[in-house]
């Protein structure tokens, strides 16, 4: 399942079009800011596809019966772009634990490149619900990778793969290789790649924009 909430309209796509603006992109704080906001209306709006249960809460003056979510998900981030929105997710799943995987491009040519993943900290992910969050969903090759890195430390449950801004292309891909109990969360559909693989029109380079230019 594919849910673009793009599609819908709210103040959510002000959030959408202030990370996409290049004037406003000049303030680090405010692009971080956007996108934490942007993660957590997408976790709060997945939530309602989570499991839950029944828990009786007692007050000052009685007892209330709540529908809380039964799963504890575990909250996976692609460094360092990624750290933005998993902050945000933290605020809505704020008993899970997390997950750091470090993937990055390695080009062969200007236009051909290859994902190595050097990192990894995660806590027991066997049988587990996965968040799986990073900015830009472009081909979707990072996250395959991460993925299968991930699948070293077990089996999910499910899988929920939380994005600000995605392309087919990657949708295609993250279809052809991920388990059928996987959903994927964007805030907007993009349809164009260039020959370097970056969005158009995109935003530009989320991790350089949140925490700085790499050297």
């Amino acid at each position: 399942m594919v849910v673009n909430l793009s599609n819908t309209n709210s103040v959510f796509n002000s959030f959408i079009a202030e990370i996409r603006d290049e004037e406003i992109q000049k303030d680090p704080v405010r692009f971080r800011f956007n996108m934490e906001r942007i993660a957590e209306v997408l976790g709060y709006e997945l939530s309602k596809k989570m499991n839950y249960q029944n828990l009786d809460v007692q007050t000052p003056l009685g007892t209330s019966s709540e529908s809380v979510p039964s799963d504890n998900p575990v909250l996976a981030t692609i460094l360092r772009a990624g750290l933005a929105m998993h902050n945000g997710l933290l605020r809505m799943f704020d008993r899970s634990e997390s997950a750091f995987i470090s993937a990055y491009r390695k080009h062969t040519t200007p236009e051909e490149f290859e994902i190595y993943v050097e990192y990894l900290a995660a806590p027991n992910l066997d049988g587990r619900v996965w968040i799986i969050s990073d900015p830009m969903l472009a081909t979707g090759n990072s996250m395959v990778t991460v993925y299968k890195a991930m699948l070293k430390s077990g089996k999910p449950s499910k899988i929920y793969i939380v994005s600000a801004i995605a392309t087919p292309d990657a949708i295609d891909m993250v279809k052809r290789n991920f388990p059928d109990n996987t959903e994927i969360w964007v805030g907007a559909i993009d349809k164009e790649l260039t020959a370097q693989s970056y969005i158009v029109p995109g935003l530009g380079d989320a991790g350089d924009l949140a925490f700085g230019i790499k050297v």
